[in-house]
């Protein structure tokens, strides 16, 4: 256990270390869009691009990876919304809390520390639940938000808008990228490699210190939300939910599905369950504050997740060695 401490401790310190600085006001809050968006269109882009290039196609290919990963996701969703949904939470709040219970920090956390953790070759099984998450789960979080009050026509909409907002993002085609990089063996001149490189390098640190200053920031702005008092009740098990339950349903159908044989690699099963094991996406508190979901409510799940995440992540990576 102390061995796995020593290498995600960092990782859990650079988000605090951005959650102090931002409450302090060391960090100004109004350069946190700034910092997202280095991270956003540039650092994280390159990481994924250099990752996906320097695998074998097939990987980034898994589609066993692909549908265990997607019908868990779908589970995941599908059980966060039968018990959230009530008088207080209609389909908007319901929907984006399925989605910060099913969306892990793959992308901003995962991805660094599981290769720090486990090798660079954990990073073509978390690339696909990138995939899953940015281009399934969300857009399908974001039509069924729309379920309050626009009907079916207001849902179909949404969903098209989430889609056009995933052609805009540009994780995917990074990973996109890298995988025809691969797949036809090219590589940059020598110095645009270096300058990928140096982008790449930078994604993890700026990453982690931007989760911790987007959750003070929400934290800081709880007291403005317009949806009443905040309850632990709508926080916890939410938060639980993601940490515990979301990585067990991934291992138990995974499990499954290679008995019934479904060709996945083991070590692709263990990259899937510590991927589930995540805290929280961060960025399911911006999209539900676009869409006019209870973004406070969002935030706190994420920063409970975050927290309690340190503990439960590190043990859940204790387990498999």
């Amino acid at each position: 256990m102390l061995d796995v401490l020593q290498v995600t401790f960092p990782f859990f310190a650079l988000v605090l270390a951005g959650f102090v600085a931002a409450r302090r006001g060391l960090l100004p809050l109004e350069a946190i869009p700034g910092l997202n968006g280095f991270v956003l269109y540039f650092a994280l882009p390159c990481m994924l691009f250099r990752f996906g290039a320097g695998m074998p196609v097939a990987q980034l290919l898994d589609a066993g990876v692909f549908f265990t990963y997607l019908l868990c996701a779908l589970l995941m969703v599908a059980f966060a919304l039968a018990v959230s949904l009530n008088r207080r939470l209609g389909w908007n709040d319901a929907a984006f809390g399925a989605l910060v219970g099913a969306f892990p920090n793959t992308g901003f956390m995962g991805v660094p520390l599981l290769v720090a953790l486990l090798g660079a070759a954990a990073a073509g099984p978390a690339i696909v639940t990138i995939l899953v998450d940015m281009v399934i789960t969300t857009s399908l979080c974001i039509a069924l938000s729309r379920l309050d009050a626009a009907g079916e026509h207001g849902a179909s909409m949404a969903a098209r808008k989430a889609l056009a907002g995933v052609l805009r993002n540009p994780l995917p085609w990074a990973i996109v990228g890298g995988a025809v990089f691969s797949w036809q063996q090219w590589v940059w001149w020598a110095p645009v490699a270096k300058t990928v490189s140096l982008l790449g390098d930078s994604a993890s640190p700026v990453a982690l210190f931007t989760i911790g200053a987007v959750l003070a920031r929400s934290r800081m702005q709880a007291h403005a939300r317009p949806h009443g008092p905040l309850l632990w009740r709508d926080v916890l098990p939410m938060a639980l939910t993601k940490l515990v339950l979301h990585p067990m349903l991934v291992g138990s159908v995974a499990l499954a599905a290679v008995s019934l044989g479904v060709p996945i690699d083991p070590f692709a099963l263990k990259v899937m369950v510590l991927v589930a094991a995540l805290p929280s996406a961060s960025n399911v508190a911006m999209l539900a504050e676009r869409f006019g979901a209870d973004n406070g409510r969002v935030a706190m799940i994420i920063l409970v997740s975050t927290a309690v995440a340190f503990l439960t992540f590190s043990g859940a990576v204790t387990l498999f060695h």
